[in-house]
């Protein structure tokens, strides 16, 4: 069976995403800060069938960061890693000339620092993965294939995939976001860099859009957020990246739920969907 690694899966879209592998037939490690939501959210994944690791701690913590990979280990191999826990840095949000800068770099140590940290102990494990073989039955026959090679350690193989969480806030500014857009936007250029440097592995870095999650509530708690989607909504998107093992790149999940069979007609710009790199 295929393991990921997803942080932050207590709830939002980490919890959202790991009950549809797991329904799936993926074996998952999940973490989260708070043990009691997060063995609540494992329970809910056993059910599926799934052999699940739940790992309370801090992904600032390198220790943390090391049971994880050792977790994903222990079940077999790593395939997928999601860097989805993220730190606001000021909640409420504000204003930089008011932002503590001791949450700034709250905000990159979470948002920036642990993702790296994480796929630098993941990458042995990612690089002999076989999830980005080629699909039963399909032709790779060109150099335009999505299926990448390379060689690692000796390992010939096609490697396992990279999914960071990222946001519109990385590329627009928004009054009050700057602090927590700054952190995004150097991990979407980390992402860059790694898919440069790793070209045997998929890199996705997504912008999932506007969500209904606590992480919004707590950054913005004056705006009524009932019409935002839930995360179940942007989980379809990034099934799509993995289904067809995409190219390494930067995604909005809008652009691709559009393209998607079951949802609304393609944008006339069928180049929307296709990855773009940050800038």
């Amino acid at each position: 069976m295929p393991v990921a690694v997803i942080t932050g899966a207590s709830k939002g879209l980490g919890r959202a995403l790991a009950a549809t592998l797991a329904g799936r037939g993926w074996d998952l490690v999940v973490d989260a800060r708070s043990s009691g939501p997060l063995e609540a959210a494992a329970r809910e994944l056993r059910a599926s069938g799934a052999r699940v690791v739940a790992l309370p701690g801090d992904v600032a913590d390198g220790g943390h960061r090391r049971e994880l990979v050792a977790a994903a280990h222990g079940l077999g191999g790593l395939d997928l890693l999601v860097n989805n826990a993220s730190a606001l840095g000021a909640a409420p949000l504000v204003r930089l000339a008011e932002h503590p800068l001791t949450g700034l770099r709250d905000a990159l140590e979470v948002n920036v620092v642990a993702p790296l940290g994480l796929v630098q102990e993941a990458l042995p494990l990612l690089r002999k993965s076989r999830f980005g073989s080629p699909p039963s039955g399909s032709a790779v026959d060109d150099d335009s294939s999505p299926y990448i090679g390379t060689e690692s350690d000796g390992h010939i193989g096609t490697g396992g995939a990279l999914l960071h969480i990222s946001s519109d806030a990385a590329v627009e500014a928004y009054a009050t976001w700057g602090g927590y857009g700054a952190s995004k936007a150097a991990l979407d250029q980390l992402s860059a860099v790694l898919a440069e440097e790793e070209p045997g592995l998929r890199v996705w870095w997504v912008d999932p859009g506007d969500m209904r999650t606590d992480l919004y509530a707590a950054a913005v708690p004056t705006d009524d957020d009932s019409g935002r989607p839930l995360p179940e909504t942007v989980v379809p998107a990034l099934l799509d990246l993995l289904d067809r093992r995409a190219a390494s790149g930067r995604y909005r999940a809008t652009d691709l739920a559009a393209d998607l069979p079951a949802g609304p007609a393609a944008p006339a710009d069928a180049s929307q969907a296709a990855p773009e790199r940050a800038r």
